[in-house]
């Protein structure tokens, strides 16, 4: 298989439309439709079914196109990741979720620092769940991921510590005079929804309340009384005055990790993995 076949496909299953795959390609439909049907033909498997609404993948389709997306993202971060290694006085980029793991990200960048093998490291942060996608396709060099929220999946990681999980409420909420809640206390709080989050692969379930898409804005609808957060304890560090953590008891615990590719043999990103480890 070639990878513009393989990136042929991805836009249509995507779409679910031969003829937006085919603007979004660039390209026109006679030509795509037939580099599909060759694609098929070679496999010997039907990956989409045609209707006159659209195309919709078939189960051997489901699993080719898992399979392909990560194929292109290995092709797209073994580019950049040329790219960057060709220029002068390359470093590496770390990746991490804005407002997490705040504490041992600062430890870490300072202790890596002294490393006889220390390199310039970008620290990106990012949305909810970015940090694993940006690992993948190679814009970052490693990340510090939470399972079992983010999927580490065909990356070497090395544990770094398991935390519980609290809700954050606003100050004055009845609840915050509690010394620990439930889940289910939590997920029958009318008042305060949790927060639907946008979609990732499942990995963040899913609430009745506002829609989020980074810390800064899912605070202040907290602040506002107009949701409510589950989040790993280390987040107390960072609450300002007028919200209140109470610890969840049945909540499942939060492992911190730091993932690379397990490809990789940089002895910079050797050092900060070691680095990490010892912290």
């Amino acid at each position: 298989m070639e990878t513009r076949e393989l990136r042929y496909f991805v836009a249509v299953a995507e779409e679910g439309h031969f003829g937006r795959a085919a603007q979004r390609l660039g390209m026109a439909q006679p030509p795509l439709s037939r580099a599909i049907s060759q694609l098929e033909r070679r496999l010997g498997v039907t990956l989409l079914e045609r209707t006159s609404r659209g195309a919709t993948v078939t189960e051997a389709g489901a699993v080719l196109l898992r399979e392909a997306r990560a194929v292109l993202d290995a092709v797209q971060a073994a580019e950049r990741r040329t790219r960057r290694a060709a220029s002068a006085g390359s470093g590496l980029v770390l990746v991490a979720k804005a407002g997490a793991s705040s504490e041992l990200l600062a430890k870490l960048l300072d202790a890596f620092a002294g490393e006889p093998e220390a390199v310039p490291v970008d620290v990106v942060l990012c949305g909810v769940g970015e940090q694993e996608q940006l690992l993948r396709d190679g814009r970052a060099d490693v990340a510090l991921l939470h399972q079992p929220f983010d999927a580490t999946a065909g990356f070497d990681v090395e544990e770094l510590g398991a935390e519980g999980q609290v809700v954050i409420l606003p100050a004055g909420h009845p609840m915050t005079v509690r010394d620990q809640v439930r889940m289910a206390d939590v997920e029958d709080l009318p008042d305060l929804p949790l927060p639907r989050w946008p979609e990732r692969d499942g990995s963040y379930p899913d609430g009745p309340g506002p829609q989020v898409r980074n810390q800064t804005q899912l605070m202040q609808l907290v602040s506002l009384g107009r949701a409510c957060v589950i989040a790993p304890e280390s987040v107390r560090a960072q609450l300002h005055d007028g919200l209140v953590a109470v610890p969840v008891s049945d909540a499942p615990r939060v492992t911190t990790v730091i993932a690379w590719p397990p490809h990789s043999r940089s002895r910079a990103l050797a050092a900060l993995v070691r680095t990490a480890t010892r912290l």
